[in-house]
């Protein structure tokens, strides 16, 4: 499910309920549970005023786990979906966002290397520095590997702090899943989820797929999970 926000009814954007930090999976002392960490501090008055987040997986999903956290702190935000917002007119849809408390900006490769939404964004960093907002930006790739053609934007994008997710191994992505599935009430045990990783496609997203289709059958027929049942519903 989804829940909108006040701030996003406009634009019709809303957050995905299961995206939150306590719904993602990190294990302690890990990179990544260091980067929830910082994404934590970042809504405080300590944190960085700018943090730019690349990964091939997992970057929505903390994103909108932060607007959930800011929502809940009263902080003002909106929250950018890029891939669903590069066919709009980049200057009218960024306008006023700097006099937010945080903006969240998610998938900043669909944009870069279109002037408009460049310029647009070089001066959307600088009016947010000036009036002292933050900024979370993310891409699935670090900033010197996207292809920006606007050099000043380059560097603004070097600024702050710079995290990367960290790859989950199989022994992390099934414990990814068995946390996903207790929120869901679904037992997952090892057997079965061991299953599904050697069947199903290895990002984590298909395989978060894999738990909602799961989820949805079982409370139709009111089975529990089994490979019997994984291999009927799923197909292998």
């Amino acid at each position: 499910m989804s829940t909108p926000l006040p701030q996003q009814m406009s634009l019709g954007i809303s957050l995905d309920d299961d995206a939150t930090f306590s719904n993602f999976y990190c294990a302690p002392g890990s990179q990544n549970a260091q980067l929830v960490q910082a994404l934590q501090t970042q809504l405080l008055p300590e944190g960085e005023s700018f943090v730019y987040l690349w990964g091939a997986s997992g970057v929505s999903h903390l994103l909108q786990a932060a607007c959930h956290a800011a929502d809940k702190l009263g902080v003002s935000f909106q929250y950018l979906p890029l891939d669903e917002l590069a066919t709009m007119s980049p200057d009218s849809l960024l306008e006023g966002l700097d006099e937010l408390d945080w903006l969240c900006i998610d998938g900043l490769q669909f944009v870069v290397a279109n002037p408009d939404w460049e310029m647009a964004l070089f001066a959307l960093f600088n009016g947010l520095r000036d009036k002292g907002g933050r900024l979370l930006i993310a891409a699935n790739a670090s900033p010197n590997e996207l292809p920006i053609a606007l050099a000043d934007l380059q560097s603004r994008l070097n600024w702050g702090l710079t995290l990367s997710i960290q790859a989950l191994s199989d022994e992390e992505k099934l414990a990814a899943l068995q946390l996903r599935a207790n929120g869901r009430g679904l037992e997952l045990g090892d057997e079965v989820g061991q299953y599904i990783l050697h069947r199903a496609p290895r990002d984590m997203g298909p395989l978060f797929q894999c738990l909602n289709t799961l989820d949805n059958a079982s409370l139709a027929e009111q089975r529990r999970l089994t490979i019997p049942f994984v291999k009927q519903v799923l197909g292998f």
